[in-house]
């Protein structure tokens, strides 16, 4: 179901614009139908009221959780089951500085196909609607408190733009989501400026840049546009600067591939209004690459920042349950005789 879809829906059942934010705030804010200082009934209209039970549960049955695994920094992966049987991953990120993250996907699968990446290595099986993506953020918040959104799970949101950027809309309206604590994360693609410029929710953007070669990004991220790595950070730099947040670049660490560009970084991000993440490689059993040791990924972050990259190093959540991107859709599928426990599956 599209965004539009469901308000040709909620506009037969008589709902006027502030009819539609209301139904749509208690929905993605996980809010009581009691909550409120103006009851529903009285407010809605009686055909939209008599139907919102219905509304929501399908709205909410767009995926079922099929599992659920916690890790001991505090996050957990959540495995949702689609209508159509396929499936895709959320997690909700360990609380930091009074941040409740949750990481959701914008894809089954990826076209991408990034060397490090598990979601990578079965390709695009196809795009999630609006409401999906929604949904992982609206059965989410029946778990625990979520206070962001980063759209870095599976799939490569600039492939399915009209329906990111609809969820991105609707989650900093109707959601309560500040406009900053809303991440759109991409490898970069010439779309994606312009339409983040003119959006109307304009969220914090979040680049995965992961080298300054060219020859390299073409082989770490094969099927990605072939985009100039500085190109991207000027556009990058450029929609930051408009918006008012930060850009994040983020910088997956692999050992004795990119962990060795120190002096090119500097030249490339020194002044910029970015701070690097740089993000120690998650390993994935059957893929070429090695996590490098946690001090020397400490000492680099450290020298960038002194000369003038202002870098945070960033450990991958969920190391203890295969917290990479897929993984865990990827274990299941291969395990399909194995039942995972699941807890919490009325949320």
């Amino acid at each position: 179901m599209s965004i539009p879809d469901l308000d040709a829906h909620l506009l037969q059942l008589g709902a006027l614009p502030q009819h539609r934010s209301r139904v749509l705030r208690h929905w993605l804010q996980a809010l009581p139908l009691e909550h409120g200082r103006r009851p529903l009934q009285g407010f809605l209209p009686k055909a939209l009221h008599e139907a919102l039970p219905e509304l929501l549960a399908r709205w909410n049955g767009q995926l079922s959780l099929h599992a659920r695994e916690g890790a001991a920094d505090g996050s957990e992966r959540l495995l949702w089951l689609l209508q159509d049987g396929q499936s895709v991953e959320s997690v909700l990120l360990p609380p930091r500085a009074k941040s409740w993250g949750l990481c959701v996907s914008s894809q089954v699968g990826c076209a991408v196909g990034c060397g490090f990446c598990m979601t990578g290595q079965g390709g695009l099986i196809r795009q999630l609607s609006a409401l999906e993506i929604l949904a992982q953020v609206a059965r989410a918040r029946k778990m625990r408190a979520v206070n962001k959104v980063v759209f870095m799970g599976m799939g490569e949101p600039a492939h399915n733009l009209d329906a990111v950027l609809a969820a991105i809309e609707a989650l900093g309206s109707e959601g309560g989501f500040a406009h900053k604590q809303l991440v759109f994360s991409t490898v970069g693609d010439e779309r994606v400026f312009p339409r983040l410029h003119a959006a109307r929710v304009k969220p914090a953007l979040a680049l995965s840049l992961h080298t300054t070669k060219p020859q390299l990004r073409r082989e770490l991220l094969p099927r990605a546009p072939a985009l100039e790595p500085a190109w991207l950070v000027e556009q990058a730099d450029a929609y930051a600067r408009a918006s008012g947040y930060p850009l994040q670049l983020q910088w997956t660490l692999l050992e004795g591939v990119n962990d060795a560009e120190e002096e090119a970084i500097v030249a490339l991000l020194k002044g910029r209004y970015a701070l690097l993440n740089l993000i120690p490689f998650n390993t994935v059993p059957g893929l070429p690459y090695r996590r490098p040791s946690w001090d020397a990924a400490r000492q680099l972050a450290a020298r960038l920042t002194q000369q003038g990259v202002l870098t945070k190093l960033r450990d991958s959540a969920g190391q203890d349950v295969e917290g990479g991107c897929g993984q865990l859709r990827a274990r299941i599928q291969t395990e399909r005789v194995r039942r995972i426990p699941i807890q919490a599956v009325s949320a």
